[in-house]
């Protein structure tokens, strides 16, 4: 038998382990050892193994040398050295040693309890030799002895919190809580407790649990609204020597709605009365110390202007916007006394006690007078006028004035963008609109003129109005066929046969609607192959009244067809209908119309036939003979071509001669305007077919030039030259150069050349060309004194 102690040194208690060597079913026996010389206890147990109870080391040693643990030894070490102890486990060779002759163990490094609080080893003696164990292994805990060298920390500060303003004394504002790193099961280290540094009067918290509270009642955050604590945890349970940690708590009374909306002033706006309506006339704002939601305001008008004025709230900055709904009018009422309530849109019931949570103020607008355009008694005129008006008629009469308190006179006017025709004229001071030109409705029924207004003292002010004149009709249009009929007969049609039926069409649409008459001229009334018969619905049959139409004796028929309409008076047309005979099939589809090519006579011999078209290749063979010579001799079919061409040749870079410069053009011609002249020939080229002069050709129309205004004889002149040239066919597709030699009448402005100056040589000084220097030195001596610089 033998035993392993381990004597701690930290509490002098000493474990021994008795076993046989080489043994595992040996049984340990504690002892405990004073070294102090006390008496041994020697504790039997029957147990299998040892359970080795845990020794303290002191954390944070802060000595020279290491610091001793404790002491393993056997008994069957004899001191001789055989034996050499080997220590195990956690730590064995960083942090803790053992010396293998003595079996001492020290902690070589300082150990903190923070870190690892406990080391589990491993102890056991073996032949130093042979490395045998001479005692089983056995396990032992090194516990780290705290010590307070921790201080309380607050992991989650800096705190932020918030509390109602106004609240009640003792309202939870926020719980804070400290942590300490040193061993709570062992002594006051770990024990903490809260006290307030900074932050009394108004604000307590509670030592054990570290709820901050409020201290003072109804606090107002428009006072103060920020707070700054600064809270302290002690360990040791406060008392002297323990170590302690602070945080700051920033508190924020946040508002509540216990201020009412204050105007501190009245307000005085001037505007426009040409202000647009939907504009902004003022602002207004009532000043309230809550904020958010708190400061939020309803405002509305109170006096004097509803329906003139409307204002909302700016979300943004919670003024009160006053804006135009109707136009002002500096005659009508030319100031505004308003009076404007603001009112709190979320009313707390707790506060209501305090008062009123509104306010009034009076705004005072005054509007200011603009000189505005000229305003029509009605924007919308509407006039009707008989199509067949005679020119000059009186239609309606349009009205405005001036809306200012100058009531200046008014001239009117038309938009002829709205009246491009011109065929409506308005009198400038009346307004009177009459006819200009002859009407047709059937061209333009609606005419929609815009009538412009202008102030006679200040014609930059234009009031615009509208009239609308509608053209009534009359009957002056006569009914027609609706369409182009091509008819066709069947050579096989029988009498009393519906070869087609027609309708008719009148531009004039009169109110009962169209009722149209349709008969047979009395000149063809009784012809014997066709009649007309009246459907009295706008429609009329026209009906054979033969068969046996044949297309050798006639192929074409052409049956007038007289139109008669309901109007007042009734107007009448006579239109012609033609008829085709077509060979048909026995359905009546026609195969085929027109004229039959008739067979020659059964007696023509041969040889007639034969001669015939012998003259006829003779006379082809000739006619291309011609031809083919002309081309080889590049010969013109027409002889007057190149004469023509010769002749339209003009010169540009031929300066003229002037008024004696007869050569490019008849000056007699010119010189006589109203001589009579041919307008179907034309002097540039030579026709080749007849032209058709429109105008007529009595003397009686042609302008007489001379009695003409001076300066507008030549315009006309030349505008009937134009007019010529564009209606003659035999034009051809180019320009040509004439040259008219027509000085004209002057100009008004007359001249302005320096030449006709009202000044004489003799009032003109040109001493000054003496001082230009010698380039104009001969017009010094041909202008000047005579005494040149330069002689």
């Amino acid at each position: 038998m033998s035993t392993l102690c381990l004597q701690s040194g930290g509490n002098y208690h000493s474990f021994c382990l008795q076993s046989r060597p080489m043994n595992s079913s040996t049984t340990p026996i504690p002892r405990a050892q004073h070294t102090a010389g006390g008496p041994r206890e020697l504790l039997r147990r029957h147990k299998r193994s040892w359970v080795w109870n845990q020794f303290f080391v002191l954390e944070e040693y802060t000595g020279e040398e290491p610091l001793y643990v404790g002491k393993l030894h056997s008994d069957v070490d004899k001191g001789d050295g055989k034996v050499k102890y080997v220590l195990s486990g956690e730590g064995s060779t960083s942090i803790f040693t053992i010396d293998e002759n003595t079996g001492d163990i020290h902690a070589t490094k300082r150990l903190d309890r923070e870190e690892q609080a406990y080391y589990t080893l491993q102890a056991q003696a073996v032949d130093r030799l042979t490395n045998i164990p001479v005692e089983p292994r056995s396990e032992f805990v090194v516990k780290v002895q705290d010590i307070n060298d921790n201080e309380p920390k607050f992991l989650d500060g800096p705190y932020m919190a918030g509390v109602p303003e106004m609240s009640a004394l003792g309202t939870t504002v926020v719980q804070v809580a400290a942590t300490d790193a040193d061993d709570p099961t062992y002594g006051n280290s770990a024990r903490v407790v809260y006290s307030i540094i900074s932050g009394q009067p108004y604000f307590s918290v509670d030592p054990k649990t570290g709820v901050i509270r409020t201290a003072l009642p109804n606090m107002d955050r428009e006072v103060k609204d920020q707070y700054v604590l600064v809270i302290q945890a002690k360990d040791m349970v406060g008392q002297m020597g323990g170590l302690s940690g602070t945080t700051s708590v920033t508190v924020t009374l946040t508002d509540v709605n216990d201020n009412p909306p204050r105007f501190s002033q009245n307000y005085q706006y001037m505007v426009l009365e040409s202000l647009p309506v939907a504009s902004v006339v003022a602002r207004v704002k009532a000043l309230d110390n809550d904020i958010g939601p708190n400061a939020e305001m309803e405002y509305r008008i109170m006096e004097d202007g509803p329906g003139v004025f409307n204002i909302t709230t700016d979300e943004d900055t919670q003024e009160g916007v006053i804006i135009l709904q109707k136009p002002l009018d500096f005659e009508t009422k030319n100031s505004f006394n308003l009076r404007i309530e603001a009112t709190n849109r979320n009313i707390d019931p707790a506060f209501v006690h305090l008062g009123s949570f509104s306010d009034t103020t009076s705004v005072k607008v005054t509007v200011e007078d603009v000189n505005e355009p000229p305003v029509f008694s009605t924007q919308l005129s509407k006039m009707v006028v008989s199509e067949d008006a005679r020119v000059g008629i009186s239609i309606g009469r349009v009205s405005a004035h001036d809306p200012d308190s100058s009531n200046s006179a008014i001239r009117y006017s038309i938009d002829r963008n709205t009246d491009l025709e011109r065929f409506f004229n308005v009198d400038a001071l009346s307004g009177v609109i009459s006819t200009a030109k002859p009407l047709d409705r059937e061209v333009n029924s609606v005419h929609n003129l815009t009538i412009l207004a202008m102030e006679s003292h200040d014609p930059t002010q234009v009031g615009k109005g509208f009239a609308v004149i509608t053209v009534l009709d009359i009957n002056d249009n006569p009914p027609v066929f609706a369409i182009e009929y091509e008819t066709l007969l069947c050579e096989n049609a029988a009498p009393g046969q519906v070869i087609q039926t027609i309708s008719a069409v009148d531009k004039d649409e009169p109110p009962s609607g169209h009722r149209f008459y349709f008969a047979l001229p009395p000149s063809v009334a009784g012809n014997s192959n066709f009649t007309l018969r009246d459907n009295k619905d706008n429609t009329a049959s026209i009906v054979t009244k033969r068969g046996g139409f044949r297309r050798r004796e006639q192929v074409l028929y052409r049956l007038p067809v007289l139109i008669v309409d309901s109007g007042s008076p009734a107007l009448s047309s006579t239109n012609t209908l033609s008829v085709s005979v077509c060979d048909c099939d026995s359905d009546g589809v026609a195969q085929s119309c027109g004229a039959v090519a008739y067979t020659l006579p059964a007696g023509l011999s041969t040889g007639a036939l034969v001669a015939i078209l012998g003259c006829i290749i003779t006379l082809l063979v000739m006619v291309l003979l011609i031809v083919s010579m002309r081309r080889r001799k590049k010969e013109p079919l027409i002889l007057e071509e190149e004469r023509d061409v010769r002749e339209n040749i003009v010169r540009y870079d031929d300066e003229g001669g002037g008024e004696e410069d007869t050569e490019a053009f008849d000056m007699v011609a010119l010189r006589n305007l109203n001589v009579i002249r041919d307008p179907k020939v034309r002097r540039d080229v030579t026709p080749d077919t007849p032209t058709f002069f429109p105008y007529p050709r009595s003397s009686s129309s042609l302008p007489v030039y001379k009695t003409l205004p001076a300066n507008v004889v030549f315009r006309e002149f030349i505008w009937d030259r134009l007019k010529d040239a564009d209606v003659d066919p035999s034009a051809p597709p180019y320009d040509s150069l004439q040259t008219y030699a027509f000085e004209g009448n002057g100009s008004v402005a007359e001249s302005l050349s320096s030449l006709e100056s009202l000044s004489t040589d003799s009032e003109q000084n040109y001493d000054y060309l003496s001082n230009w220097g010698p380039r104009f030195k001969k017009l010094a001596d041909l202008y000047g004194d005579g005494k040149s610089v330069f002689s």
